[in-house]
């Protein structure tokens, strides 16, 4: 019996995750969930997080939208982010609220966050229209703007731009990291259109770069608007995307929006956004608790 009770005491020590488990207060995620997207015509694939009270406390918890990048689908937080572990630790040690982490699948049908320039796959009205009410309706979350925030690497700190920037009613904080940030210019975005869809109008090229290049949102963004989200902006210095992201700093600056932008060793890698979301973590949280 000795001899027992010793190993299962080394089995805690080697695996700091499995207290909290044995005593309850383990979050839970549930990686192969579906809604029924009438937009996108098809079943649409979404992870959850729930924290460790979720089942037994009753009351409602603020939301995070967690994004992924391409190539990757609702698992990739839960698989290579270790978003479980991640958050539990968070909460056990008081840097983040309980909250609930909805990670929704951008990568079937096609890839990507946004409404297509031909309008024939709209992700981000099945966003805003199906995803989130579907999301208030079946867990028990706060649909208030301060208990709402977005964050998402690559692709998905694309998407977190776009969507904070379209809609900053709906978001109390938003982090992107590594973000792929749309077109730099204009000539950008037409080469890069126009590559797939030769015919289209010049008009819609414009079109689409104001409404999806960051910096040209932000160099437009009404006054009223500057502290309407709380950012927190995380791109590696070996990041290829690095420069972009240097530049929307620089363009907030100019612009005197609020801002948080760190950049850290390291690449584009999982292991750089494994470091990054206990800080999304915590600054999500503060938003959370400060309107």
């Amino acid at each position: 019996m000795k001899k027992i009770f010793i190993a299962a005491i080394g089995l805690l020590l080697l695996d700091p995750f499995s207290i909290s488990a044995q005593s309850g207060k383990s979050g839970k995620v549930f990686d192969e969930l579906t809604l029924t997207s009438k937009i996108l015509k098809s079943e649409r694939k979404y992870a959850v997080y729930l924290p460790p009270d979720y089942e037994s406390s009753g009351r409602s918890y603020p939301v995070l939208y967690l994004l992924h990048g391409a190539g990757d689908d609702q698992t990739g937080w839960v698989q290579f982010g270790e978003v479980l572990n991640i958050t539990d630790k968070a909460i056990a040690e008081g840097t983040a609220t309980p909250m609930i982490i909805v990670m929704p699948d951008a990568n079937t049908g096609r890839r990507g966050y946004f409404n297509d320039i031909k309008g024939d796959w709209n992700y981000e009205d099945f966003f805003f229209t199906e995803l989130m009410p579907f999301v208030e309706k079946k867990y028990r979350a706060k649909t208030d703007k301060r208990s709402r925030a977005i964050a998402g690497l690559s692709m998905g700190g694309g998407g977190t731009f776009m969507y904070a920037l379209h809609r900053p009613e709906m978001f109390s904080s938003a982090c992107p990291l590594s973000a792929s940030v749309g077109p730099v210019t204009l000539e950008d975005a037409k080469k890069s259109i126009q590559r797939n869809n030769a015919n289209i109008a010049d008009s819609a090229v414009t079109n689409y770069y104001n409404r999806h290049s960051a910096i040209a949102l932000i160099n437009n963004m009404p006054d009223s608007q500057k502290k309407a989200v709380r950012w927190y902006i995380d791109c590696g210095d070996d990041d290829f995307l690095y420069e972009g992201n240097a530049l929307v700093h620089i363009a907030l600056r100019k612009k005197e929006v609020p801002h948080e932008f760190r950049v850290r060793d390291g690449g584009h890698s999982w292991t750089y956004w494994r470091g990054s979301l206990p800080k999304v973590l915590e600054f999500v949280s503060d938003a959370f608790h400060q309107f």
